[in-house]
Formats: C-alpha cells, structure tokens, sequence
C-alpha cells in the first residue's frame, strides 16, 4: 500500500446537521493523519468544477445546489485533505457507497445520509475516488500553501493581489 492523499468534504447537510465531529470521529479510525483542513462557502464556480465529471447527468442541477447549500440554507462545507497508506480505500471504506440506502449501515452514509424526494442522495460526506482524482479535487480547494506538506509541486510567483488582514485596534 502506496502513502496516498484523499480529499474528504463534509457536505453542508452535514454541518447543518452538526455531524462534523461524528464524521471526523470516524475518520480518525483510519489512523492516517489530516495534512489540510478548512470550512469554505461553495461558490458556483468551485462547485461546477469539482462536479465537471456529472455534468450531462439529469441531477446535475440539483447537485450544485446541494453542494452551494441552496438546499439547506447553509452554504458551508469542510474540506480535508487526509494523508496515509491506502488513504483513498480507507476513508472510502468508511464513507460507504454513494447511495445511502445501499451503504453499510455503521458506513456515514449508512448512517447519516437519505435520498430526497427528488431522488438527490443527500450524502454527507465527498471522498475521492482514486488518486488522479484526488489530485484534481484536492488542487480545486487548496492552495499548496493551505497543505502542511509539499504534497504536488509547486512553484513560487509574485502576485499584486489585494487580501483581507486583520484590523489593529
């Protein structure tokens, strides 16, 4: 088993829900260890990116509002990216499958996630499926700088950029 990372998103039913700590919780489970992490608003841009793949399917639509929150009310979402040996099958292992009614029942989505009326699975939890995948998804979220390890390379540019800082009192 090759050292690996995966990308692990916390849906917004999932912080709604507060079920962040029982996920992460689980995770844990894995015993890999958590090399970036932050809680993100989705904008459409991200969202229609990181589900490029499913474009042409029917549920589309409904997938990007899930993931902006417009079905919640709630546009948050925690993205992790975990680090370990077979990272991508272990915390696929205990994600469970994509539909929740056919997920193992102690898996997240067994547990946690349901099928809207609409038929949208309401899943709680994104993990990758493969490495190349988990490459694209975890380069859409992070920035190299928001990783605590040289996980893809890099390089350094000198950007004009205008950012938030905290105010001095």
């Amino acid at each position: 088993m090759e050292e690996e990372a995966t990308l692990v998103i916390i849906k917004p039913d999932g912080l709604k829900k507060s079920l962040t700590g029982n996920v992460l919780s689980r995770l844990s489970e894995t015993k890999l260890k958590i090399i970036g992490s932050k809680v993100i608003k989705v904008n459409r841009d991200l969202a229609e990116k990181h589900y490029s793949h499913l474009k042409k399917e029917p549920f589309y639509p409904e997938l990007i509002k899930y993931i902006t929150g417009a079905l919640h009310g709630e546009n948050r979402v925690m993205a992790l990216i975990y680090w370990g040996k077979g990272a991508i099958g272990k915390v696929r292992e205990i994600a469970g499958t994509t539909n929740p009614e056919e997920a193992e029942p102690v898996s997240v989505r067994g547990a946690y996630g349901r099928i809207l009326t609409t038929g949208l699975f309401e899943n709680v939890i994104h993990a990758s499926s493969s490495p190349s995948e988990a490459e694209r998804e975890i380069k859409l979220w992070f920035d190299p700088g928001e990783i605590v390890m040289d996980l893809y390379p890099s390089r350094q540019v000198d950007l004009n950029l205008k950012t938030r800082v905290w105010q001095e009192k």
